[in-house]
């Protein structure tokens, strides 16, 4: 097995990242807790502040994930000015010494990177029509082609030839990664802060412990999780989360209401192939 060099350091924590073992996306955090915790990071940086900077915090209206490919309002030459916008404002914000300010700075950084996704998923979508395949697509992305469909695609429904419009929640797949990072560090209280009433009188804390303690008495112990794959369930955002015990493999799967509770956990063994 091939193995990959080392990205650096943590992003979270600091601390050097051990060389990554086959392919996938190069890491950049040590585990799934420091990779929660930089998530729960960025979601309090995006809360807007007092302060005298007449910035507008509102973010770009988000893409609208469709599978009929209709002409935007904001064609190439208009996602390519505003991307060229973006950045030479986040290089005039970050080359100001002492006048400038630091919320001024970081919300140029957030219109690129909001910017940059919509060019993103235009790529993508020029590839498509190209003729590239999500196989090809998911390897430049250095995910999986069902990754790469899940986040990108523009799936039509075929009971009426319309697109579907995808409701998936787009931070159900680091949510669930926190989740399993907290019962994996046996903080179980934690874990299941963010579940509904339902789960929260059906899962105990006890309940989610024993659970957990009978995944390690038959797999041995807990090493890592992969690379969320997020699907949509009606209302509903389901994530099956790949979760590498010692001595095999089992899929964890969490599902979120439409109001973002957790409706659904479940730990299943990955079946032989």
């Amino acid at each position: 097995m091939s193995t990959q060099p080392a990205s650096g350091s943590c992003l979270s924590c600091g601390r050097p990242l051990p060389e990554q073992a086959g392919r996938g996306r190069i890491r950049h955090y040590c585990d799934a807790t420091c990779r929660s915790a930089a998530r729960r990071e960025r979601q309090r940086s995006r809360q807007p502040a007092t302060t005298d900077v007449k910035v507008s915090l509102t973010s770009s209206t988000r893409h609208v994930y469709l599978d009929g490919i209709q002409e935007e309002a904001n064609g190439p030459a208009g996602l390519t000015a505003r991307v060229t916008s973006a950045s030479d404002q986040l290089v005039t914000q970050l080359s100001r010494t002492g006048a400038g300010s630091p919320l001024a700075a970081m919300v140029a950084a957030r219109e690129l990177s909001a910017v940059s996704t919509e060019a993103l998923q235009a790529s993508v979508d020029a590839a498509r029509a190209a003729g590239h395949s999500w196989k090809e697509i998911g390897d430049v992305l250095q995910t999986t082609r069902q990754a790469a469909f899940q986040r990108f695609g523009r799936p039509v429904d075929p009971r009426t030839g319309t697109p579907m419009t995808k409701v998936l929640q787009p931070d159900a797949g680091d949510r669930t990664l926190g989740i399993f990072a907290e019962i994996a560090a046996s903080r179980w209280e934690p874990a299941r802060a963010d579940f509904g009433e339902r789960m929260q009188e059906a899962v105990s804390a006890d309940r989610l412990a024993d659970g957990w303690a009978q995944m390690i008495a038959t797999f041995g112990a807990f090493e890592r999780p992969g690379e969320p794959v997020m699907r949509q369930l009606g209302t509903r955002t389901v994530v099956d989360l790949p979760l590498r015990f010692e001595a095999g493999d089992v899929t964890g799967q969490v599902t979120f209401d439409a109001d973002g509770s957790v409706a659904g956990l479940f730990i299943r063994p990955v079946l032989p192939q």
